[in-house]
């Protein structure tokens, strides 16, 4: 199952929206059969959220968000980027009319559709919904 940077950077933040929700989440996928996936777009992701301000109090500092990506990286399965999943985005914006930021989203599901991967968490279901012939969103 994929985990999307929002479900890591709300289970983190003791104040983001619902932290409590996330942190179930992730317990709930954790002990599920099949493993956790991240890419290295979630875990720049995550750095990029997680150290700039946001509509909550806190920031995490640069040294303690290095710390949290160094675990993500051991703690998950990555799936690595490459050829496969540049011509897999390429044919999903061609297909789908995905342009500006909505390219971001349409990454992570090339790379899951890339490794043969079709769960995956997330919070942004909005973003996703377009893809569900492809992926399956899941509530944890």
């Amino acid at each position: 199952m994929f985990i999307d940077t929002n479900v890591l950077v709300y289970a983190r933040v003791l104040e983001a929206p619902d932290h409590r929700t996330a942190r179930a989440r992730l317990d709930w996928a954790s002990h599920q059969s099949e493993p956790l996936r991240i890419s290295r777009q979630v875990v720049r992701e995550y750095l990029a959220v997680v150290t700039r301000p946001q509509h909550w109090p806190v920031t995490i500092a640069r040294e303690a968000a290095l710390a949290d990506a160094k675990r993500m990286i051991s703690a998950f399965e990555i799936l690595e980027d490459g050829p496969l999943v540049t011509d897999t985005l390429i044919a999903l914006c061609q297909e789908f009319a995905v342009a500006g930021k909505q390219i971001h989203d349409a990454n992570i599901v090339a790379t899951m559709l890339a490794h043969g991967e079709r769960r995956i968490l997330t919070f942004n279901r909005a973003d996703f919904r377009r893809f569900t012939d492809r992926i399956e969103l899941v509530d944890g």
